[in-house]
This record gives structure tokens, sequence and C-alpha cells, in this order.
């Protein structure tokens, strides 16, 4: 990854870190905070450094400013549900060309994996169904879904944890694995299953400055990037009005 591209992303890592706390001790100065650490995630925002750094990497592929979305009109139509907000879209001229969600798990993370692994599969199955549906216009190009996960980088995390398997043996790959072994497979297999057409799994302790890594080179925030700009150099002239049919 490019130096320059590699600083604005820790960057922005950073800054999930200070605004997070800014928020949880805003709740607190309140006298209203949230049980554990949900008072950090509750005002929002926290991922908006991250966010800003996708649009200017899309922008950067030549994707139009006044196509991308971050604030509102972030809902797509689903399948099984009417609607879903993703945390990032692009629409131009009327078809669907990027859906991305950008997650992160800090603490209590043996409570949370399971949601987070059915969330990202549920929003992938529900918005593919309603592609295919024609919710998004029939023959309209099929849309690049990215994933992006923060994971905070600590002890917990990296210990082995055991499956109960009560009735049935679990798949070989989750023996013995740690949460972050078992995000990083979600992750991986979100993509081979073609859920998504990227994913990252980054890990990240909170310090100043945050000390940045990635299990794997596949799930890596440089692969991620360059299938963000490779879709975007594909979809360069979708939807446009002049180009030859």
């Amino acid at each position: 990854m490019p130096s320059d591209l590699s600083a604005r992303f820790e960057a922005a890592v950073q800054s999930f870190w200070a605004t997070r706390d800014a928020q949880s001790d805003k709740q607190a100065a309140g006298g209203k905070p949230d049980a554990g650490s949900r008072g950090s995630v509750t005002a929002g925002e926290h991922m908006n450094g991250l966010v800003h750094l996708v649009v200017d990497i899309l922008k950067g592929a030549g994707i139009e400013d006044c196509c991308i979305q971050t604030k509102a009109h972030l809902a797509l139509p689903g399948y099984f549900r009417p609607e879903k907000k993703w945390d990032l879209i692009v629409v131009k001229h009327t078809q669907l060309l990027f859906a991305i969600e950008l997650k992160s798990q800090v603490g209590s993370v043996a409570k949370n994996l399971n949601n987070r692994a059915e969330e990202a599969i549920g929003s992938a199955v529900d918005l593919w169904t309603a592609y295919r549906e024609g919710r998004f216009g029939q023959g309209a190009p099929a849309p690049f879904l990215g994933y992006f996960f923060l994971l905070e980088d600590c002890e917990e995390v990296h210990k082995p944890v055991k499956s109960m398997e009560p009735h049935f043996a679990v798949d070989r790959v989750f023996k013995g694995a740690s949460y972050s072994q078992r995000y990083e497979c979600l992750c991986r297999r979100l993509v081979l299953e073609r859920k998504y057409s990227a994913a990252c799994l980054t890990l990240a302790t909170n310090g100043t400055p945050a000390r940045i890594s990635h299990p794997c080179e596949d799930l890596s925030f440089g692969r991620f990037v360059a299938e963000l700009r490779g879709a975007a150099a594909r979809f360069a002239e979708i939807g446009n009005p002049s180009t030859p049919a």
C-alpha cells in the first residue's frame, strides 16, 4: 500500500478510537452512560474517518462525488425486508454500483461474533436476492458489495476458543481457533461464497498511536482498495447515456 494511503488509513483508524472515546466521555458527563462500551457507539460517527477515506478513494478512481451517498438516502430495497441502510452507496443514473458496510467490534467479542456474522450474511443475501428480483432495475449491472471490519486487537481475541459441539462436529477450521481467526474465516468465506465482492479485516489497538495489522494479505486494506479501484474502472461507463448499446 502506498505510503500516503497507509498514512491516511492509520489516521482514519486513530480517528475511530478518538471519536469512540469522546462519545463515551460525553455520555458519561451527561449522567446517562450506556452499559459497557455501548455509549461509545450509539452516538454514531465513529467510522466517519474511514468512510471519508473510502469516498476519496472512489473519487480518485473516477466515481463522481454526486453519485456517492454517506449521510442520507442510504436505504436499499431488500427481499426479506422492505429496506436496509448501508454505510456507503453509489448510485449512478438510477443504477446501484457500490454498497459498502463498515463495522467494528470492541470488547464483548464472545457475545457479538455470531451476531456480526448473521448480520453480514443476512444483509448480503437480502440484497442479492432483491437484485435477482429486479429491485435495482432489469438488466442492471451486478453491484460491488464491500465489507470492512475493524476488530480491537487485545488479548481476548487471540485466545483459542473451544467449540461446544453437543451433537455434531464443527468445521475443523474453527476447532481451537481464536476469535480473530474466526473473523478471518468469516471475511474470507464471505468473498469466497460471493456474498461480498471484497472484504477487509483490520486489527487495531486502542492507543496513541494505534498498532494496526492485517492477519492476512487477501483481507488487507491494500487489497480492499485495489478491488474498489478495479470495480470503479469497470463501472466507468455504466449508466452513461452516451455509451453505445
